[in-house]
């Protein structure tokens, strides 16, 4: 992927562009003044120049530089900092006597702003001439907003751009496994006081310390994220833009952070630091519920052996049912491994005698799980995991969680189903398929619990009660495809997430439908399914906000759109 390249067909200002934004600019009704702290503390004098100059090159006038520094030893970095703030009186500077750390440091530029937004901004990073532009428009377009953050990239001594992180639209449960916010993150001044500012001991995770505690104040709507990369972060050494290993106190304190937020939201989880960000895990109840694994199959005794065996050699929960539910088989294996099946402890055999698609075999089966959780199977599944039904249930009872989807491998150990992406391929796509064990995606998204917008449904949990509220799935409209991508999506509309994590993971072996859909029929009922789905759900389809109008939609490998899907793509789009 040729980022320099697309950098320059679709993320450079034009001359126009400038003349266009000014003018925009002018007509704003509201002009807000953004308040830029920057602690700094020893930087490469040439890195701190350029960051300075890269606020003042900025096309939106309305800002001021706040610069608390931490009792820098280099002279030369105290009279760049002075003559800076004798020329222009939109930079203002405090020199602490003594060091604090970045806390410290962030609160005394704090003290400085006198604007109702503050933009963070480490002393050696760049802003393009856009970002805070493009914040103002933001504040403009939600008049509601209180947290706004923006896509970023890296660059490097000599000014290349590289490795940008195309972030999703706001996502909580991404956001407690890694800080998504952090560059550009702007906040309400007078939510960021209200919380008490920077705190002092987390220094190297005091801005996620600092969104998380105003994120505890603020309804989802009420952030924002800006598609466009408004925050070059500098790589070297002792930066951790590069590696988190430069501070490896940041990764304590990150995990400080979270679980103070826990205990604060009073949430029973606690996190710990997994090297590509921060896993979670939610407790479950003293006494864990009952959960119904519903296994649909047709004609695959073999499967559905290794299927069962694997789910009672490998997991660990306690209580669980399992519930066979089969699809007219009329094979002599077939019938008599279901016949088997029915005789042994906790397993209980549904036949349908007549054909049926999986979801309404899947919603007949609800209706008898004896369990609080269910969770859809095929019959081509294998545990990997012992604690995989545990990770699932433990996410599928949290508050506002609507469904639960596994990491699928295929037997190769090539990743399957890392969640699902609306619009990749048509109607939808699965996250990392192909990609080899051993790799954690595309800024660590296939190896962190995250909420998606659909996760697939041949292992998918949901409460039993939420499961028939909602309807199920729809057997009517989606007889060959789709039909938990749909139920996805309900559950979305009902105010509900979809989480997919990693920490749940079984082989998925080659499935016979996939023979099936070569079939004229199956391909017929594939088009009339992928019909329906456009027209139920519409642009949904082209706009995932658990993805980015920068990532492409023709591959499921987190790739570059070209071009993106922002208006007209520049960022003279807008202006």
């Amino acid at each position: 992927m040729d980022y320099a390249k697309w950098v320059r067909q679709y993320d450079t200002v034009t001359p126009e562009a400038r003349k266009q934004v000014a003018r925009r600019v002018a007509a704003m009704k509201e002009q807000p003044l953004i308040s830029v702290l920057m602690p700094t503390y020893n930087p490469d004098p040439a890195w701190l120049r350029e960051a300075i100059e890269s606020v003042r090159a900025q096309i939106y006038p309305h800002w001021e530089l706040c610069i608390a520094d931490d009792a820098s030893t280099s002279a030369e970095v105290r009279d760049i900092l002075k003559s800076y703030s004798e020329r222009d009186p939109r930079i203002k500077v405090v020199f602490r006597p003594e060091n604090g750390h970045i806390s410290a440091s962030s609160n005394s530029a704090l003290a400085l702003a006198t604007g109702p937004w503050l933009a963070l901004m480490d002393h050696d990073d760049l802003l393009p001439e856009h970002a805070l532009f493009s914040v103002a428009d933001c504040i403009a377009t939600h008049p509601d907003v209180r947290l706004i953050y923006s896509d970023e990239d890296k660059i490097d001594d000599s000014g290349r751009r590289f490795d940008p992180y195309f972030k999703p639209d706001w996502n909580v449960d991404l956001f407690r496994s890694q800080n998504m916010f952090s560059h550009l993150g702007v906040l309400a001044t007078d939510l960021a006081r209200a919380v008490g500012g920077f705190r002092v001991g987390l220094e190297g995770s005091q801005d996620w310390d600092l969104v998380l505690r105003c994120m505890e104040r603020v309804e989802p709507r009420q952030i924002r994220h800006v598609p466009k990369v408004l925050y070059h972060w500098r790589v070297h050494a002792a930066s951790t833009a590069g590696s988190m290993s430069a501070k490896p106190y940041a990764a304590v304190a990150g995990e400080r952070a979270l679980n103070e937020h826990f205990a604060r939201t009073a949430v029973d989880a606690s996190a710990e630091h997994v090297g590509i960000g921060y896993r979670v895990r939610y407790a479950l109840p003293d006494n864990p519920p009952l959960v119904s694994l519903i296994i649909t199959t047709r004609n695959a005794a073999k499967r559905l052996r290794r299927c069962v065996n694997a789910i009672r050699e490998q997991t660990t929960y306690p209580r669980y049912e399992v519930i066979v539910v089969d699809n007219g088989s009329n094979g002599a294996a077939a019938l008599a491994c279901l016949e088997d099946l029915g005789q042994e402890p906790n397993i209980r055999v549904v036949r349908h005698e007549r054909t049926s698609n999986r979801a309404t075999l899947n919603n007949a089966a609800v209706e008898l799980a004896h369990g609080e959780v269910v969770v859809l199977l095929g019959d081509d599944v294998e545990v990997m995991a012992p604690d995989w039904l545990a990770e699932m249930a433990s996410l599928a009872l949290q508050p506002g969680v609507g469904a639960v989807g596994a990491r699928l491998w295929y037997p190769g150990m090539a990743l399957n189903h890392g969640g699902v992406i609306l619009g990749v391929g048509d109607v939808a796509g699965h996250s990392h398929r192909n990609m080899p064990i051993g790799r954690e995606g595309y800024c660590g998204r296939a190896g962190l619990i995250q909420s998606l917008s659909a996760v697939s449904g041949t292992c998918l949990a949901s409460r039993k009660t939420l499961y028939q509220q909602m309807g199920g799935l729809d057997a009517i409209h989606l007889q060959e495809a789709f039909a938990d991508v749909d139920f996805c999506l309900r559950l979305r509309e009902a105010g509900l997430r979809s989480l997919w994590t990693p920490y749940a993971e079984l082989i998925r072996h080659a499935s016979v439908g996939w023979a099936r859909m070569l079939s004229p029929k199956a391909r017929k009922r594939h088009r009339q399914d992928a019909a329906y789905m456009h027209g139920r759900w519409g642009a949904a389809l082209q706009n995932d906000p658990a993805y980015n109008p920068n990532l492409t939609l023709q591959v499921e490998d987190f790739s570059y759109a070209w071009p993106p899907r922002v208006p007209s793509g520049t960022p003279a789009a807008e202006a």
